[in-house]
Parts: C-alpha cells; structure tokens; sequence
C-alpha cells in the first residue's frame, strides 16, 4: 500500500448528517437569554426555553457525581414524577437555565432555592412544578439570588420569549461561564410523513462547557431540541446512545462536573411518523441528534479552558467499539499527550502508553452504546485489548510507529511537528484485531488552563 493510500493517515469516514452551527429553532418551542444579574459583570446569565402549547416528551442524562447540585436532583425527580416508570424520561414544559452560581454544594436551602425558582416558572406558565427542568452553572457553594431570578421569570414570560433563531442563540449565550464562544448545532433530515412523503425534521443542539469536562455523562450542560414526534421512553433511548458515543467520549481536564446535564425534548410539530412506532424515523432521528452532540463536543473540546488545539482520536482495527471508544477516551485523556499536542511534539510514545492502559467504560455507559446488561456487567472497567505488535500510530498524517513492522518508523520529526501546529491534531491508531471503530475529543493541556482555574474564583 502506497503511503499516500494508507488509510491510517486521514481521519475515519462517518456517515452522518451534515451539522450546521447555527440556533435553528424547531417549531414548537419559544426562547430567551438575558441578564437576571447573577453574575457580577452584567453578562447575560438568565435562559428559558418553554415549549409553547404545552408538556411535551422528555428526556435527561445527569452527571454520577455524588454531589450532584440541586438542580440536577429536581430535574431528575421531576422526569421521573412525570414519566411515571422511575426513569429519567417524562413530561416538560420549560427548561430554565442560570449561569454564574452551580447551586451545588448548597444544602437545603440550596434545594429550597431551586424548587422555588421551579415553582415561580410553574405559576407563570399555568403548568405544574413538575413539567420543569432545572439547569444551573457557575461557581459551587453559592446560593442564587432568588429574587432576582423570579423578577426576570416574571419579566420574560411576560413578554420576552419569542419563536426565533436569534432568541435561541441568546438562551445559548446566557448557558456560558468561562466558555469563548456560545455552542450552537443543527441537522436536518427527511423523515417519512403519514401519507409516504418526505417531511423535514429538524435537531438543535445548545450547549456550555469548556472546564470541569471529563466522561462519566453529560460533562457539561445542554439542551437539544427537535420537532419530531417521540415519546419519553424513545427518546432517552436515543439520547442515550448518541452520549455514550460524543458527549463520553469529551474530555477537557479530567474532572466530572456536579451539574453535568443534557435535556432532550421533542414538541412532534414537524408532521413526520411517530418515531415510537415509525423505524425509518427513528434512525433518522438518533442520526440527527448523534450529528448534533458530536458536533457541540468538538465545540466544547476546542473551546477547553486555555485551549489552543482541538485534538481528535480516532481509532480502528478495534475488537469491538466499546474498546476503540476506550482507547479514544484515554488518548485524549492523557496528559502526557495533551501536553506532547501543546508543544507540537510527535511524542508518540505517550499515546501507545496511553492506549496501553486504556480500560472499558462503566456498565451503564456500555450498555448505552449498544453491549446487552449482561455483556456490559462483565466487561465494565475491563482493560480494552491492545497487541503492540499489530498496533499502528499516525499523528497528524505522519505515520510514526508500527508494530507490524518492528516498531517504530523513519520520520520526518520536523514536518511531523510542523503539521501539528494547527487548529485540529488528528491522532490515528489502527489495532489490527477486528473491525472495531471509535473517536473521543480533547484538548491541549496549557499554561493558560493553570492561570485561569487558579483564578477562577478570585
């Protein structure tokens, strides 16, 4: 094989949707981003998205973190009040967002917080405490300012929500904290309608997160809206998936945040087949919403706290994709290798150190991404399977180690660095056991990540 036929050099082919960022509102749904002063500096910190003829289906992953914040807790009972089944998949109205205090760490009277804000939107909206999904961001062991959040509940619902692309990308902005860039995704596919014709459905995607970013799920906040018609059960099954494929598969710094939250909500406006009962629209559906949080974690990833370098590893030749997706995860996760990207340095000794310890993700994780209960219970935490002798390295487009030919190969080091100092690295490797694929994204470990979190609270 030629070196420019090897494959090993360019990235993995995915079939998916085509991804736009940009705030395209699905029908059904009306949005807001404004300042309720919780943060110091007047930025906006205040988003709601109402579902504007009333609950719609829903669904949530949260954060395993122990000290899960306040919001995360109400949410989660809430979905699973209104779902009725003790999953976290029912029924919402709202999710309302604020930024600047994690609510996290509070105690009760952080609970009694969060539930009266619930309970404010619920009054304003003529719906009940229940159908109300909770997001909070910012600094943990803060309380929020009530009042405040109440007066911009009232003002907002009064006249400031709006059916917009524009009114969306300002409930976007209001997610952020340290974040550079407000995080926007959207797809579009063709859904089969009741009578055969082809009906558009559309996937938004809306997220923050740049620090505290490390796969356990979710990692970072976010909502993803759609017109399509699901129910809960459905559409926590495709949630579900399409995290333990994007959203798991981020990692910033290698710490799991309290508040860790992705909604899903489907207002079902499109006019497309049910995609509970319709199997043509539910792929279509779990390509879309896949599409879309691949997208916002590439995002998350490139925007990392101090981040100069979006690094994606992709890998194949695996035994399975529970094991590439392993593999991916502790690559991007090393800092050996996010400090190797930072210096543009095709150190590729550290990636095959780190592919060496990669272990399995936890059983509900594998579960998610397709392994039966039983299969996942046995495998979870299990080291993913690597032979040095088949294993083949690619950094960059530069092939830099094969075992299938005694190890390590004539390199260009300078070229090889040279390709690395750009905005994106792609690190390769193929482990010649099966046909196993998987991809994680990460980011350059800098000074500026250093200076930034050790001032963060200052």
């Amino acid at each position: 094989m030629s070196v420019a036929a090897d494959p090993l050099l360019t990235p993995l082919p995915l079939d998916r949707p085509v991804v736009e960022r940009a705030a395209r509102i699905p029908a059904g749904f009306v949005a807001a981003g404004t300042s309720a002063r919780i943060k110091v500096s007047g930025r906006p910190d205040f988003a709601l998205i109402v579902a504007d003829g009333g609950p719609v289906p829903a669904a949530a992953v949260f954060t395993p973190n122990r000290f899960a914040a306040a919001p995360v807790r109400l949410s989660r009972a809430n979905l699973q009040a209104t779902g009725g089944n003790g999953v976290t998949a029912g029924l919402a109205r709202a999710v309302i967002c604020t930024s600047g205090s994690a609510n996290a760490a509070t105690g009760p009277v952080g609970d009694a917080d969060q539930a009266a804000i619930g309970d404010a939107l619920a009054a304003a909206l003529g719906t009940s405490p229940t159908e109300i999904l909770h997001l909070s961001t910012g600094i943990i062991g803060i309380r929020l300012p009530v009042d405040r959040v109440v007066d911009m509940i009232d003002r907002v619902t009064a006249d400031g929500l709006a059916g917009t692309d524009e009114a969306l990308f300002a409930a976007a902005t209001a997610l952020r904290t340290t974040d550079s860039t407000t995080k926007v995704a959207s797809a579009t596919v063709m859904a089969p309608g009741p009578d055969g014709a082809a009906i558009p459905v559309t996937v938004t995607g809306i997220a923050k997160g740049v620090g505290m970013i490390h796969p356990r799920m979710a990692t970072m906040l976010s909502v993803v809206l759609t017109d399509a018609a699901a129910d809960p059960a459905t559409l926590r099954s495709l949630l579900r998936v399409a995290a333990a494929r994007t959203w798991n598969q981020l990692s910033v710094d290698g710490d799991t945040s309290t508040n860790d939250t992705v909604f899903l909500l489907a207002s079902g406006r499109a006019g497309a087949s049910d995609a509970a009962t319709d199997e043509r629209t539910r792929v279509l559906l779990g390509a879309a919403i896949e599409a879309v949080a691949r997208d916002l974690a590439r995002q998350q990833a490139a925007d990392g706290e101090g981040a100069s370098t979006l690094i994606t590893c992709q890998v194949s030749g695996a035994a399975d994709d529970a094991s590439a997706r392993a593999i991916t995860r502790a690559v991007i996760s090393s800092s050996l290798v996010k400090a190797a990207v930072h210096g543009r340095d095709p150190n590729w000794g550290r990636i095959a150190g780190a592919a060496g310890n990669a272990v399995l993700a936890e059983a509900a994780v594998l579960e998610a991404g397709g392994l039966s209960t039983e299969d996942a219970a046995a495998r979870a935490a299990t080291p993913a399977a690597v032979d040095p002798a088949l294993l083949r390295i690619a950094i960059a487009g530069h092939l830099v180690y094969d075992g299938r030919a005694r190890g390590p190969v004539a390199v260009d080091k300078v070229a090889a660095s040279d390709a690395m100092n750009n905005e994106e690295v792609l690190i390769r490797l193929d482990l010649g056991l099966g046909d196993g694929a998987g991809e994680a994204f990460g980011c350059d470990l800098t000074e500026e990540y250093v200076r930034e979190n050790s001032e963060y609270t200052t």
